[in-house]
């Protein structure tokens, strides 16, 4: 009798944890859930295979570009397999609030506004602003942000970018774009005469495009540091805050350097 209770015990033990690991294993499954548009290069962008060290895309596709590297650093901080989520622009918080993703690693600044409804780690990246623009046109050879009085001019919608479009004395302010792949269409095809844009951004789409030019001024826009700057957006009070901080002072600002030079080498050129 006293073999057989030993023998219930013990399979009980065992059940108890099989459950228990079944239980974790479904929680996160060693995952960690990035959510990125996949389409602002150089920062991140859709391609269609992993050469270049893209990431597979949660449903199809592969992700590639600065973001995706820095996502690859933090994922290995914390000992997970990487799954990129692309998400819409405007889906990303609300991803991140739900539990859907884990982190939102997609070259979004920490503005006060943002910081209301979700947290952010320290800044991965910090950038001035420009704009991009049709090369050989009236506004290539731009120095200051008021030579764009009477231009047409947009920025990507629920961004800082599209607010200081306001700073331009008489400016044509356009309706705010989705993403970038479009702002560059509209460019290209005319209907507008310029985009604001990270310098990132704006090398990214001159190199894919030869009829592109950026225009980086001595007078320019006014910005706060949070608002140039990039970070990784979490759930308020999220548990991956220290460790990814830990993992974002590991990355040398040289390192840094290195990572988004590779990436606009190796963005598809129809990004």
């Amino acid at each position: 009798m006293k073999k057989i209770i030993s023998i219930l015990v013990v399979a009980v033990m065992l059940f108890t944890t099989m459950v228990f690991a079944t239980s974790c294993a479904g929680s996160n499954g060693g995952e960690f859930k990035v959510g990125m548009e996949c389409g602002y290069a150089p920062f991140n962008w859709t391609q269609t295979n992993d050469s270049n060290g893209a990431v597979a895309i949660q449903g199809g596709g592969y992700a590639g570009g600065y973001d995706v590297e820095i996502a690859k650093i933090i994922a290995q901080k914390l000992g997970k397999k990487l799954v990129i989520v692309k998400t819409a622009w405007d889906g990303l918080p609300p991803a991140v609030q739900s539990g859907t993703i884990d982190a939102i690693i997609a070259g979004m600044s920490p503005t006060a506004e943002r910081k209301k409804t979700i947290d952010f780690t320290d800044n991965y990246y910090k950038s001035d602003l420009v704009m991009v623009v049709k090369k050989g046109g009236p506004y290539e050879g731009a120095k200051s942000i008021q030579d764009f009085k009477g231009a047409k001019i947009t920025a990507q919608l629920n961004t800082f970018h599209y607010t200081v479009i306001d700073q331009i004395q008489g400016v044509q302010k356009q309706a705010a774009k989705d993403d970038f792949p479009t702002m560059r269409v509209a460019l290209e095809s005319g209907s507008i005469d310029g985009y604001v844009s990270e310098k990132p951004e704006g090398v990214s789409a001159c190199a894919a495009n030869s009829n592109f030019a950026m225009v980086e001024f001595t007078t320019g826009f006014e910005a706060s540091d949070e608002d140039v700057a990039v970070a990784v957006g979490l759930k308020k009070g999220s548990p991956l805050a220290k460790s990814i901080n830990e993992a974002l002072a590991g990355i040398s600002e040289d390192q840094r350097k290195q990572i988004m030079d590779a990436a606009i080498k190796n963005q598809p050129t129809q990004q």
